[in-house]
């Protein structure tokens, strides 16, 4: 079996899919791509039982078929090294020796049987939903949500993006406890109604591969695992088992106390008083009158503290609630719009964070933080 490669962009495909390769394998082989040569095509795997990613090469130069497992740490190691250039790949099906022939040199490395690699999954077709994202939805709503879920743990589901398909919309959830976002994309529908849990390190697989994905992507999933099918990857998943909890029920839908304000401007506030909050709690305290926002924080056992006062749009009940600052700033770094919202009911009650203006019309983002107790 033989082909010949772009060195950087076979370096490129492998450098993708690298990222699902586990540092505590159960398995052997699994510190391995498996490379399988069909014809002209080149399939490369590689895999940590829970998710696999399988990327696609068109070749020009290459003679015979055949399956085997190639280390992949020294053969990614190896590829950054050498800059642009063909590279053959002759390799002995009998004694799995494999041959990397450069320009100037040849580098010699030893293969494993691929029927030791795990077989994939395959979805029930009678329990299979189906649907079509464009990249830049799944995009976004991989991008807005990721940030709040949990590492619990004792509740698994709480570590993954609830993905739900409406016939309206499809929802992206997700939720620590402490904060919680809903993303809705109102241009992108299923044919039925369904949702499944993606676990996080997928999504952090496909927030790498996307953004260069130019055709919309096809995801299938059963009860047990999801496919998601590119031009050049294809990521198959094992889901979060179990079942979400009803988010619904912990949005605060009676707001009567809106603030409106910059959001670059409260962000960047933030950071300069929290710097002065205590680093156990990191508690800070907003204090609402009208139309004005005074931030504070203090740490006693280091005898500090600061405040600023902001101009803003206010014309609820005077309040002081308290937040913890890394999830306050953390949420406004994940909203887009100029001015944001602040939505209130009381200072025991969760708040709502809200863009004023979305640039997308088929978007609706809302992010809620659970307040903090404030010292008397």
């Amino acid at each position: 079996m033989k082909f010949v490669a772009s060195s950087t962009d076979l370096l490129s495909h492998l450098q993708a899919i690298s990222r699902v390769i586990s540092t505590k394998n159960t398995l052997p082989i699994l510190d391995n791509f498996l490379f399988e040569l069909r014809g002209n095509e080149l399939v490369i795997t590689a895999s940590d039982l829970e998710s696999t990613m399988i990327t696609t090469m068109s070749l020009e130069n290459t003679d015979g078929e055949g399956v085997v497992a190639i280390p992949a740490k020294i053969l990614i190691d190896t590829l950054k090294e050498f800059p642009e250039q063909p590279l053959t790949f002759e390799i002995n099906m009998d004694s799995l020796g494999v041959d990397l022939v450069s320009e100037n040199g040849k580098y010699s490395i030893v293969g494993k049987p691929g029927m030791d690699f795990p077989q994939l999954p395959q979805l029930k077709e009678d329990q299979t939903t189906s649907l079509n994202f464009t990249a830049d939805q799944l995009l976004m709503g991989i991008n807005k949500t990721l940030f709040a879920t949990a590492d619990d743990e004792l509740r698994p589901v709480m570590n993954g993006i609830f993905i739900e398909l409406g016939l309206d919309c499809v929802t992206f959830v997700s939720s620590d406890a402490h904060k919680l976002v809903r993303y809705k994309r109102l241009d992108a529908k299923s044919a039925q109604e369904a949702s499944f849990i993606l676990p996080k390190k997928p999504a952090n697989l496909l927030k790498n591969i996307l953004p260069r994905e130019q055709n919309e992507v096809s995801i299938a999933f059963d009860d047990k695992n999801a496919i998601f099918s590119l031009s050049d990857y294809k990521l198959i998943c094992r889901l979060v088992e179990g079942n979400y909890p009803g988010y619904g029920a912990v949005i605060p839908d009676n707001n009567t106390n809106k603030l409106y304000i910059d959001r670059l401007e409260l962000y960047n506030t933030l950071r300069r008083v929290s710097v002065y909050s205590n680093q156990a709690s990191n508690l800070i305290k907003l204090k609402l009158s009208a139309n004005e926002l005074v931030i504070s924080a203090q740490d006693i056992d280091y005898s500090i503290s600061a405040h600023e006062t902001l101009n803003c749009q206010y014309g609820g009940d005077p309040m002081e609630i308290g937040f913890k600052s890394v999830f306050l700033i953390e949420i406004l770094s994940n909203i887009n719009s100029d001015e944001v919202v602040l939505e209130l009911s009381d200072p025991t009650r969760a708040g709502l964070l809200l863009p004023k203006e979305s640039d997308q019309e088929d978007e609706d983002l809302l992010m809620l933080l659970m307040p903090m107790m404030i010292n008397a």
